[in-house]
């Protein structure tokens, strides 16, 4: 039997035509996200016999988080990786994961993400037009500026912040002091170049492959969120799979999750590496109390939903 027909074969027993389905990422080609959608798509073409195809987009090609967000609700993107940050306009049960110095460690988010909690906040994106696949990591966020070391919350004011296009990052920089600026992604560079923006605030990866280092010198450990990635698929594209590929689905994606992690732990000490060595000043020291506290407005105000509240204390009291 030639591989044509037996391809053919397996596409009729499944129920399933073969396809190619596109996945948008907005960091560039080598970053730890593209290369675990790769991998994803790689489990995907071996188990479905070569009926199905991921396409990766990186470095912005369909567009700023945001815009590929829309499209994929509208289902002219089938897969997207992007930061529960963005998606929480959205879905806003994902916001509870960006929320500021919720998570103790990275070690606890990971706990919180491979486990219950995290199996039902994917579960709640299908009422807003996406599937929840998996998690990736996305690190500690902290804050970095081209005018001064941030030591305490006086040192933030009066400075022009960049943040996520999202109201609870944009409430978050306020309530610290600074002035946010809500920027996508891939203006951040030029915003820091031009003086549009003093300062934003990411993880150690981005602040060195988008080159932000180069223009921000200032680097304080708030580690304030540790909001990860999300891996989204459209409701049109996951409808349009059987129920056996749709289990082929998520566990090449599970699985790119954990190939990610060990690509992602890597990249992130050398890029701090990289900081350090061009001469980035870095504020270890800094007295996160005040920081923490400063928060207490945008805690009350999330609370007021019972829902909310009660998935807050449920990751608070994971161990």
């Amino acid at each position: 039997m030639s591989l044509a027909v037996a391809l053919l074969l397996t596409a009729v027993a499944t129920g399933a035509a073969a396809r190619e389905f596109r996945a948008s990422d907005t960091q560039s080609e080598d970053y730890p996200t593209v290369q675990a959608l790769r991998y994803m798509g790689s489990l995907v073409e071996e188990q479905s016999g070569g009926r199905h195809h991921v396409r990766v987009f990186h470095s912005r090609q369909l567009g700023e988080e945001k815009e590929t967000l829309e499209q994929t609700r509208a289902g002219a993107i089938d897969i997207n990786r992007t930061n529960v940050a963005l998606i929480g306009a959205m879905v806003p049960v994902a916001n509870v994961l960006a929320m500021p110095f919720l998570f103790r460690s990275v070690e606890h988010l990971q706990k919180v993400l491979d486990g219950p909690i995290g199996n039902e906040i994917l579960n709640s994106f299908e009422p807003y037009g996406f599937v929840g696949l998996a998690f990736y990591d996305s690190g500690a966020r902290s804050i970095y500026n081209s005018v001064r070391p941030i030591h305490s919350l006086d040192d933030l004011k009066g400075l022009r912040i960049r943040v996520q296009q999202s109201k609870q990052m944009a409430d978050m920089i306020g309530a610290l002091g600074a002035e946010p600026v809500e920027l996508p992604y891939g203006q951040v560079k030029t915003g820091l170049a031009t003086g549009l923006i003093d300062g934003a605030e990411n993880n150690w990866p981005s602040f060195i492959t988008a080159d932000h280092y180069r223009f921000a010198g200032f680097y304080t450990l708030t580690e304030h969120a540790m909001s990860p990635e999300v891996l989204v698929m459209s409701q049109k594209a996951w409808a349009s799979l059987s129920v056996e590929d749709q289990a082929l689905f998520r566990e090449a994606a599970k699985r790119s999750s954990h190939f990610m992690r060990e690509r992602w732990k890597d990249l992130d000490e050398r890029s701090r590496q990289r900081a350090e060595a061009a001469g980035v000043k870095i504020v270890a020291d800094v007295d996160r109390g005040p920081f923490e506290a400063a928060m207490a407005g945008l805690y009350a105000k999330a609370q007021r939903d019972g829902a909310i509240a009660s998935l807050i204390e449920r990751i608070r009291k994971v161990e």
